[in-house]
Formats: structure tokens, C-alpha cells, sequence
């Protein structure tokens, strides 16, 4: 069974490892295959939005960024959601996204958003196989062209 442990300062240097195990990934977000324990303090520890890892009983698995209520649209965002290089492939995604839906039905949520990168078709076709629905295209902060999709719970 899986479960969500809170990220934080002390545990920044697993979700280190995690990000830089998703190399494609990264390239398609930063432009290269790694990136230091520093940014990712940076962006896990900023202060915006929440940060959980997601474990199979003590192992880190994956990890995903919660925003509970988007101040442009009032929707709950996920902004991240990775599962460990080592681990993808064998259903923990799918696993996990069953997880995180039910976690938000606890809290109330009634619809879901999320980003996915231009280019990142992997995704793309993760999320679609969910049923989430294409809402726009939008630029990110960091100058990414992203699209939006939403999911009702």
C-alpha cells in the first residue's frame, strides 16, 4: 500500500536523487540532465504550495507539489508528479495517482488541475488515460508553454 510523507528541509536531498533520477524530464523542464540539491532546496522549500513524497512502505517512490487552492482560478493543482526513474514501469504511478485521487475526495476537493509540459508527451498520455481533459495552453512563470488539464473527482 502506498502512502504520503511531507517533504522537508531534512529530506530535500531524497527528493535530490528522485528528480535527478527523471533525467528526460529535467532536460524537457531545465534544459539539462541534473540539477543540485540547492535548487531543488529552492523550489521544495520556497514556502509555496505543499510537498510530499510518495512511499511503498519505507521505500521513496515518487513525489508530487500540492497547491490547494490556485489564486488565479480557486482550482487545487498538482505541479509535480514523479515517480523515481528506478521505480516507473511497474505501476506505481498509476498506483499512486489512485492514492492522491482518494486523498483529495477526503479533503473535499471536488476537481483537479495540473500542467503538463509542452513537450512531454509521456505525460501527457499519462494523465489523458485518466481522464483529464484539456482546458488551455498557458506560459509559466519560467517561460514554459504548458497545457492545462483538469479532472473532475
Amino acid at each position: 500500500m502506498l502512502h504520503f510523507e511531507k517533504l522537508t528541509e531534512e529530506t530535500v536531498y531524497i527528493a535530490s536523487e528522485m528528480v535527478n533520477s527523471n533525467k528526460e524530464y529535467n532536460v524537457l523542464e531545465n534544459g539539462c540532465e541534473t540539477r543540485t540539491e540547492a535548487e531543488i532546496r529552492e523550489e521544495f522549500c520556497s514556502g509555496i504550495g505543499e510537498h510530499y513524497f510518495i512511499k511503498a512502505d519505507d521505500t521513496y517512490i515518487g513525489l508530487f507539489s500540492y497547491l490547494d487552492r490556485h489564486d488565479k482560478d480557486g482550482y487545487p493543482w498538482i505541479g509535480l508528479f514523479m515517480i523515481h526513474g528506478d521505480y516507473q514501469g511497474y505501476g506505481y504511478g498509476t498506483m499512486a495517482y489512485v492514492e492522491l485521487m482518494n486523498w483529495l475526495e477526503q479533503k473535499g476537493k471536488k476537481a483537479l488541475r495540473l500542467a503538463v509540459l509542452k513537450n512531454n508527451e509521456k505525460g501527457r498520455r499519462f494523465w489523458e488515460g485518466f481522464s483529464f481533459t484539456y482546458v488551455e495552453e498557458k506560459t509559466t512563470p519560467k517561460g514554459h508553454v504548458v497545457d492545462v488539464y483538469e479532472k473532475t473527482i
